[in-house]
């Protein structure tokens, strides 16, 4: 039993090690960001990568998103548990299934986290809001309403 324990965490140790060997060192200054439009956004929201690739299973992803001034994101879920931190400005995000425009407004340095498949909304008052989420792959939003889906329009 003892051997059994101890092969155990020798595979653990051999597996941590080798995930850490995968990773490589990563900085991202601001002024490197690539903004872009993503089809499964509302028009205006943007997208940058900065570590990752969505489309790969497995992966660790850092995205940034911005929301310009009196934007707002649907109610919606993803596949993934995601944390999220806003960068900059000021945004409303809440859990539940209908966008209702109540709840607490959070400042930059704000954390949050909805768990895989949680719906969820955000939206944003009178300036622009950068926020960034970290998720493990792949990506993905459904919306709770198929007619919100800027991608079905």
């Amino acid at each position: 039993m003892r051997k059994l324990l101890v092969a155990g965490a020798l595979i653990a140790f051999a597996t941590s090690a080798m995930a850490q060997d995968a990773m490589k060192l990563t900085r991202v200054t601001p002024d490197a960001l690539t903004w872009k439009d993503n089809p499964a956004f509302p028009k205006g929201i943007q997208i940058a990568t900065l570590v990752g690739d969505p489309t790969k299973a497995g992966e660790v992803v850092v995205l940034r998103i911005k929301f310009p001034a009196n934007s707002q994101i649907p109610p919606h879920t993803h596949p993934y548990a995601e944390v999220v931190t806003l960068i900059s400005g000021n945004i409303w995000s809440s859990a539940g299934e209908k966008l209702e425009k109540k709840g607490e407004m959070l400042k930059a340095g704000s954390l949050w986290v909805y768990p895989a498949r949680q719906a969820h909304y955000a939206w944003t008052g009178n300036e622009e809001a950068i926020l960034q989420v970290q998720f493990t792959s792949p990506g993905g939003i459904d919306y709770i309403n198929p007619a919100d889906d800027p991608r079905k329009k």
